[in-house]
C-alpha cells in the first residue's frame, strides 16, 4: 500500500486542495481552537542561497594571507570596511547590520561547518537542512522533526511557516511539516476556490484510510489559512523595508509575528550567492539586501515589543574557497559564518576565534564548530526541545549563548 508521504505527494488533489469536507473543517477548526493560544518564543531561520563568501562578508582585515589569497577581491580597509572586534570588520554594504552589532544585537560564530565537507550546493544543503552527517542521508529537516516533538504549540499546524512558494527539506518532519505561503491573503484565497465549496459536502465512502488521511490533512490546511488571514490583519508594518522579495517576506514574518500567531519557526531566504565571477558588486548589493532587511526587521520586532522572545539565525550551505579564481570570484567552499540576531542573545560580538587562513585543508577552511552543536544549542536553551531526539545524536551545546 502506498505510505501516506508517498501519497501525499503524488495526488493531484494534495497540491490542488481541492476536497475538503466540511464534517472536517469543522473538526479541524473545533480541535485547534484550544491552541491557538499557545506563544513562546520563536526561531527566524534566515537562508543565504548559493553560497555565500564568508570571507567578505566577516572580513579578517589584519591578517596578510587574505590579502595575498584575494589580491584583487580582498576588501581593504580603505573601502569602508566596518570594523569590529578581532582585527574583523564587516563588509562596507552591512552599514545597517553594523548599527546592530553596536547594540549588542548581533553575534557572530566562525568557520561553522562539519567533518568531509560536500561542495555541492544541493547535498550541503540537505545536510544544514537535514542535520545530518555528510555520509548520511535523511528525508526529514531538523525543524520538521522539532515540529513532529510533543511540545504543546508543535501540534499547531502552522506552528511552522516557510514564506515561500515551495517548502524546504528543513521544515519536513515525519508527522508534520511546516506551511508554505507568499502572503496569508493569497494562502487564504487558494482555500477559498468556487469547486472547493462545491465539493465541500463530500464524504469519503467506505474504509479508505489514505484518502481520510487526505481530507483530514487538507482541512487542516484550509483552518490554517483561514486562522492566519484572519489573524494577520490585526498588525500592518509601517517600517520601511527594502523594495525586494527578501525585503517583503521578511515583512511578511514580522506582520505575522507582530499580529500574535501562535507559530514558533519561521523559514526565509535570499538566493544569489554562487558568486564564481564578478564578486564584489553582486555579493554586496545581496548583502546590502541582508542588512537592510534584517534591521527592519528588529526594528519592526523590537517597536511591537516581540524582539527578545525572537532569535534570527542566519546561514549559507557553505563559504567559498579562500582563494580567489580567474574571475574575479570565488569557488565553491567549506566552513562559513553564522549571524544570530535578537534580543535575547546572552553572548553578543564575535564569540570565536576568526578563521585560521595558516592551516586550511586543500585550500579550504577547517570548520571550528559543528553546525549542530549550534542547532542542540537552540533546540535546547532557545526551543526547548529535547535536541538528541530532533537531531538523533547528542551535540555539544553552547553554553550561555543563549537566555
Amino acid at each position: 500500500m502506498t505510505s501516506r508521504r508517498d501519497f501525499l505527494k503524488s495526488s493531484v488533489l494534495a497540491s490542488s486542495l481541492l476536497f475538503v469536507p466540511k464534517f472536517l473543517h469543522a473538526l479541524d477548526r473545533q480541535g485547534l481552537r484550544d491552541l491557538r493560544d499557545a506563544r513562546g518564543r520563536r526561531l527566524v531561520v534566515v537562508q543565504l542561497g548559493g553560497g555565500n563568501d564568508g570571507l567578505n562578508t566577516i572580513i579578517p582585515y589584519e591578517n596578510d594571507l587574505y590579502y595575498k589569497a584575494r589580491p584583487t577581491l580582498g576588501i581593504r580597509q580603505q573601502s569602508g570596511i566596518l570594523t569590529l572586534d578581532q582585527g574583523l570588520g564587516l563588509n562596507p554594504s552591512m552599514t545597517r547590520l553594523k548599527g546592530l552589532y553596536d547594540q549588542g544585537q548581533v553575534a557572530v560564530l566562525n568557520s561553522v561547518g562539519y567533518p568531509n565537507p560536500d561542495r555541492s550546493h544541493f547535498r550541503s544543503m540537505d545536510i544544514w537542512q537535514s542535520g545530518s552527517a555528510s555520509d548520511q542521508y535523511l528525508s526529514t529537516g531538523w525543524l520538521g522533526r522539532y515540529l513532529d516533538s510533543n511540545c504543546a504549540a508543535c501540534q499547531l499546524p502552522y506552528n511552522g511557516l516557510e514564506v515561500d512558494d515551495t517548502l524546504s527539506l528543513a521544515m519536513k518532519g515525519r508527522q508534520r511539516k511546516g506551511l508554505a505561503l507568499k502572503n496569508p491573503e493569497k494562502f487564504h484565497q487558494i482555500t477559498q476556490n468556487r469547486f472547493i465549496a462545491q465539493v465541500s459536502g463530500e464524504k469519503p465512502q467506505g474504509n479508505l484510510s489514505e484518502l481520510d488521511y487526505l481530507y483530514k490533512t487538507l482541512a487542516e490546511t484550509s483552518s490554517s489559512a483561514d486562522y492566519l488571514y484572519q489573524n494577520a490583519k490585526v498588525y500592518k508594518s509601517a517600517v520601511a523595508y527594502p523594495n525586494t522579495e527578501f525585503g517583503r517576506n521578511l515583512k511578511t514574518t514580522a506582520e505575522l509575528i507582530n499580529s500574535g500567531v501562535a507559530s514558533r519557526v519561521y523559514y526565509v531566504s535570499l538566493s544569489g550567492f554562487d558568486t564564481h565571477v564578478r564578486q564584489r558588486e553582486q555579493q554586496g548589493k545581496l548583502l546590502g539586501d541582508l542588512s537592510d532587511g534584517l534591521a527592519s526587521f528588529v526594528e519592526d520586532l523590537q517597536k511591537a515589543g516581540n524582539l527578545d522572545d525572537t532569535l534570527v539565525l542566519v546561514f549559507s550551505e557553505f563559504g567559498r574557497r579562500v582563494g580567489q579564481n580567474a574571475s574575479n570570484g570565488t569557488d565553491h567552499g567549506t566552513a562559513n559564518n553564522v549571524l544570530l540576531l535578537g534580543g535575547g542573545l546572552k553572548q553578543k560580538g564575535i564569540l570565536n576565534a576568526a578563521p585560521d587562513l595558516a592551516n586550511l585543508q586543500d585550500g579550504d577552511l577547517r570548520h571550528q564548530l559543528d553546525f549542530r552543536s549550534l542547532y542542540a544549542t537552540v533546540l535546547h536553551d532557545w526551543l526547548e526541545a529535547d535536541d538528541t531526539a530532533v537531531l538523533g545524536s547528542r551535540f555539544a551545546r553552547m553554553n550561555g549563548l543563549l537566555a
